[in-house]
């Protein structure tokens, strides 16, 4: 019945004010939304009970709506904003959360009638002009999501606290195979980059120092920024505690503001944070920073292409909730900005998103184990189930083919061609 999940389920209206409040929606915009959402859940393998026995779908995970007149409204109004939004406001659920969502992206594309597509501009929510990734705004990006807290990150990630795809040895994969995989990953990084005894490596994003401990270990002098003080503080402890304080220095810096020469750049999901009115800003800093022969490692979640252009101006759930600012780039774009700006190329490229999912499923599966704990560092219901849908949702990005994951190599022209 409709407001019948809100009134089983408190949300605080202070900390969540659009869960809280469905936005207005004319009569008309209403009618021509669920229209146009009766039109694309009857053409998906999916089960859709809409609340008055109404089943929409072709068969398939089941997607139960409890609140339609709220649901359509959020969509009506926010897009695929207010879908998430509606999730949270526990207006829908499924209980295969992920094969729903696999479900929805694998028909991303096709979901909204062409005719609609083509006007996405006048309908789609835009990104808000304070979350450019300026110096400023960049830093203020990273710590709404990297400062939430330490010990929140440490309940669901592995002691490697790697925040990022693993590479398995094989798939599936279980929980005792993860933190195995995530040092296969950072080792193929740092052979992408060349990274051996006295190699002065440049690490873009620290993460909580996996990578420059086992470049440390090799020998490499590492020298790592971050815009995340947790991040930076805890790395440092971990670093001493591994016996490699004496190679590794690690600074609260963005990356433009990083001077020098380095015989090797890694960076790990973190162009994802750069933005794409940034990205020629950011591969001109590695153009300049890299000595001559050495080369530039990359882990990127990618898009395809074609989807990139289309979205990269709206605003996305995953914008206003989890990672502000943030921009996913297609392997193409990756290799134009590279040779519009700067002399780098593109010399080596592997997907294995695959992983991706793999490793999305453990954490998540591994969060749903702690909730009590994350309750317990003080996050509350509607945030546990904003990460919970944050998992899934990524996941099945990963699961549909519509993310994919890249280890990328870049070097000079005239270098390892």
């Amino acid at each position: 019945m409709p407001g019948d999940s809100r009134a089983r389920v408190a949300v605080d209206a202070e900390r969540w004010p659009d869960v809280v409040a469905v936005p207005r929606c004319s009569a008309a915009r209403q009618a021509l939304t669920r229209a146009i959402v009766r039109r694309a859940l009857n053409g998906l393998p999916l089960q859709v009970a809409m609340g008055g026995g109404e089943l929409l779908g072709r068969g398939g995970p089941l997607l139960e709506v409890r609140d339609p007149d709220s649901f359509l409204r959020r969509i009506a109004t926010h897009g695929l904003v207010g879908f998430g939004e509606s999730y949270m406001a526990h207006e829908w659920d499924a209980r295969e959360l992920v094969a729903v969502l696999t479900v929805l992206a694998e028909h991303t594309a096709t979901l909204v009638p062409p005719s609609l597509q083509r006007l996405r501009a006048l309908w789609a929510p835009r990104q808000p002009a304070e979350q450019r990734n300026t110096p400023r705004g960049a830093q203020a990006n990273i710590q709404h999501h990297y400062d939430l807290s330490n010990d929140l990150f440490a309940l669901f990630l592995d002691d490697s606290l790697s925040y990022s795809s693993a590479l398995f040895d094989d798939l599936p994969a279980a929980w005792s195979d993860l933190e195995t995989g995530q040092h296969r990953k950072i080792d193929r990084m740092l052979d992408l980059c060349g990274v051996g005894p006295g190699t002065r490596l440049l690490e873009i994003g620290t993460g909580w120092g996996a990578l420059a401990v086992r470049a440390a270990a090799r020998g490499a002098s590492v020298h790592s920024v971050t815009l995340s003080a947790q991040q930076r503080d805890l790395a440092r402890e971990r670093v001493r505690a591994a016996g490699h304080e004496d190679r590794v220095r690690i600074e609260l810096c963005d990356y433009r503001q990083v001077r020098g020469r380095y015989d090797a750049i890694a960076s790990v999901e973190m162009i994802e944070a750069v933005g794409a009115e940034y990205w020629p800003t950011f591969f001109r800093t590695l153009d300049s920073l890299l000595a001559p022969g050495g080369s530039v490692a990359l882990q990127a979640i990618t898009m395809p292409h074609d989807r990139m252009l289309a979205s990269r101006s709206t605003y996305t759930w995953v914008q206003k909730y989890i990672f502000p600012g943030g921009q996913l780039p297609s392997v193409r774009a990756v290799q134009e900005t590279a040779r519009a700006h700067t002399g780098l190329r593109v010399t080596a490229c592997d997907g294995f998103g695959a992983h991706y999912a793999q490793t999305l499923e453990l954490w998540r599966e591994r969060f749903a184990q702690q909730d009590v704990a994350v309750g317990d560092l003080g996050f509350d219901a509607t945030f546990r189930r904003m990460w919970d849908f944050y998992l899934a949702y990524s996941e099945a990005g990963f699961r549909s083919g519509y993310l994919d994951v890249h280890q990328i190599q870049l070097t000079g022209q005239g270098a390892g061609q």
